[in-house]
């Protein structure tokens, strides 16, 4: 199964297209990943720009985006330099009001990533694991925060935090700040970098910023 990067918006953003239970109205921060995310190998990222708040220099916009750039720091990750190609592409929006959302039935990533390998295009039918989906209702106001792997341009891992309702000055920093927390606790994986002692501009290994050792 092919999990492009449309495929993967598509589920997270339509409504009713997937069997599936609705589970309760109720805030919570959860995460979707891909059986075919590198996540041994990710050591670097950029921003996607774009509209909304992914574009916006406002102060809130520079917040979240702060937010996501220490997180990824302090799990190894360092942003792609001159014309380095990153590994991982961010991407994050907000949606307002309640939301149907397709997400899917997977064990931790954490654990998924310690027991196997990515899966591709190669990989027979049979050893390929089945995405189970669930369709939720958001509360009010959802984080949705996407890593997508630059080389593939396939979307690897979704994280979301619903009930974000993002108030005026400083108080809505806070919550951002916050929702961004709990939404990168769900992806705790490092980089090889990290655990090997390298500094986070990767400069153990020395490797290239599309990820590949030299």
């Amino acid at each position: 199964m092919k999990i492009t990067l449309a495929f993967w918006l598509g589920c997270l953003l339509a409504a009713g297209l997937l069997p599936g239970c609705i589970a309760g109205r109720e805030a919570r921060v959860e995460s979707d990943y891909s059986y075919g995310g590198r996540f041994r190998r990710y050591r670097s990222y950029s921003f996607i720009t774009g509209t909304g708040l992914a574009a916006d220099t406002s102060h809130l916009g520079e917040t979240l985006r702060d937010a996501i750039r220490q997180r990824l720091r302090s799990q190894g990750y360092r942003p792609a330099r001159g014309t380095n190609r990153p590994d991982l592409l961010v991407s994050f929006r907000i949606f307002e009001g309640d939301m149907h959302f397709h997400g899917f039935n997977q064990e931790e990533l954490t654990t998924w990533v310690k027991n196997n390998d990515a899966e591709s295009d190669e990989t027979p039918d049979e050893q390929r694991h089945v995405y189970q989906p669930v369709r939720l209702l958001l509360a009010e106001g959802t984080l949705l925060v996407t890593l997508i792997d630059a080389r593939s341009n396939r979307a690897v891992w979704n994280g979301y935090a619903s009930g974000v309702t993002v108030p005026e000055g400083l108080r809505g920093e806070v919550v951002l700040v916050r929702s961004v927390r709990s939404i990168f606790d769900r992806y705790r994986i490092f980089t090889e970098n990290y655990f090997q002692g390298g500094n986070v501009d990767g400069s153990a290994n020395g490797g290239e910023a599309d990820g590949e050792k030299p």
